[in-house]
């Protein structure tokens, strides 16, 4: 029993089945929008709310959630975020109205971002030999699972309807949550804290002004399909800015905004990883949309044509990572960006023109944007952070991610807010270029110290 419990591979199964309900979550809905809209009688700036939520909670909850299980335990954190993700998982087939539906994706939201960075800190503290690796694998794994959600998200609607994108969770949560039960070491007594300390920590004040101005400004970007709300706009610039203020007083910040200041390579990382969730989330909801509505594509077609992207964008992921390893993160990130704009010019020019084979092969090459950028720049951060404040730098990384998903949620919104035809394809492709030009211009200046690259 006590080398059972000590096995590697188990752990890493218990962590692995839990980290990756975040990620995969975030993107299979992407097919299932369709059905949702047409169920519920909603546009599809309505239904984009399932997106924007979602990674708005978790841009929040990771850090909150992360400090958290850094407070009270990172066994009883990963465990109580397992059990809300299938609080929603009961929840939202049985959702008779769109806002209990939107309130079960929160919770699977703040489930599955309470269970990341716990699981993350607990590889690091419990597992020593090739720890980079058993971190590697992680990362791997769960960009997998964002370039798999598509394909898989198709296939689940095809036998069982939107409702299985959220019943389907069930095996993992139940695997990670026995697994996890067994093989992680029990909580110390010295992680609990008075309450009062816990809440100066939490820095409550610092997360309202944050979540508060997010939300707002979010509101004022998603209006402009319908009326303009411009007071939410001014209210959130307004709670930001407060937020900012707060932050560089507080003696425990939320989020230490200095760091932007004292760490420009990592700040350009950060920038440029938002960049490319932007131009890749755009693809990953707005594709699956336009296959069903415009081009009147099967779920199942639609999700297999999403493969070309995925597949490709996994296959790309390890290689990059051997890439990185000998000749240093700049040059994968610069190829990466050239294959964005590349695959941007394709998409509008001559996507909406060729046949579905020629679609996929420019999916194809969106794919290896993707899977290149994804893994060179998480390299370029774990680089550029300073090794005292890795968590932190770790946590803002995952943030930037959800920052770029909602700034997407925001554009489709724009964009296909009351049609999607071929012309609003290329409009969105258009823009992609314009995204596209101000990644590859990032590029300018290392994207790592004077150091050996972090394997």
């Amino acid at each position: 029993m006590k080398d059972w419990r000590k096995n590697r591979g188990l752990f890493l199964t218990a962590v692995a089945t839990g980290t990756m309900l975040n990620p995969l979550n975030s993107s299979m809905i992407s097919l299932a929008l369709h059905s949702i809209q047409r169920d519920f009688h909603l546009s599809f700036t309505t239904v984009s709310w399932l997106i924007s939520s979602f990674y708005l909670a978790s841009a929040i909850g990771q850090p909150v959630t992360g400090k958290l299980g850094d407070l009270l335990g990172r066994k009883s954190m990963f465990l109580i975020g397992l059990i809300l993700v299938a609080v929603s998982a009961v929840g939202a087939p049985l959702s008779p109205t769109f806002f209990v539906l939107l309130i079960m994706r929160l919770f699977q939201s703040i489930g599955s971002s309470a269970i990341y960075p716990s699981g993350i800190a607990l590889v690091r503290t419990h597992i020593h030999e090739k720890q980079a690796g058993a971190l590697a694998v992680l990362s791997i794994f769960a960009s997998a699972m964002t370039a798999l959600g598509p394909t898989l998200g198709g296939v689940l609607i095809v036998w069982g309807g939107w409702t299985s994108i959220f019943t389907v969770n069930f095996p993992f949560i139940l695997l990670s949550f026995l697994l996890g039960w067994f093989m992680f070491p029990k909580d110390s007594n010295e992680k609990r804290t008075e309450f009062k300390m816990l809440l100066k920590q939490l820095d409550l004040l610092g997360i309202l002004l944050f979540g508060t101005g997010m939300v707002l400004l979010l509101w004022f970007l998603l209006s402009f399909k319908t009326s303009v709300h411009y007071l939410s706009g001014i209210l959130g610039i307004v709670f930001i800015g407060l937020f900012i203020w707060r932050e560089l007083k507080a003696a425990i910040p939320f989020i230490d905004v200095r760091l932007f200041k004292s760490e420009p390579i990592l700040t350009r990382v950060y920038l440029q990883f938002i960049v490319l969730n932007l131009f890749n989330y755009c693809l990953f909801f707005g594709l699956p949309t336009y296959f069903q509505d415009e081009m009147h594509l099967s779920v199942k077609m639609s999700g297999l044509l999403m493969l070309f992207m995925s597949g490709v964008s996994i296959i790309i992921s390890p290689i990059t990572g051997k890439w990185v390893d000998k000749y240093g993160p700049k040059q994968p990130i610069v190829w990466g960006s050239v294959f964005m704009l590349l695959g941007a010019v394709f998409l509008t020019i001559f996507f909406v023109h060729v046949p579905i084979l020629l679609m996929g092969l420019i999916l194809s090459l969106l794919g290896v944007s993707y899977g290149i950028g994804n893994v060179a720049l998480q390299a370029a951060m774990l680089d550029a952070s300073p090794p005292e404040i890795a968590g932190t730098t770790s946590g803002l990384f995952q943030t930037c991610r959800y920052l770029g998903s909602i700034l997407s949620s925001v554009v489709l919104g724009l964009v296909f807010g009351k049609e999607i035809t071929s012309g609003h394809l290329q409009i969105l492709g258009s823009i992609l270029i314009g995204v596209s030009i101000i990644s590859v211009m990032m590029n300018a200046g290392p994207f790592k110290k004077q150091t050996k690259v972090s394997s």
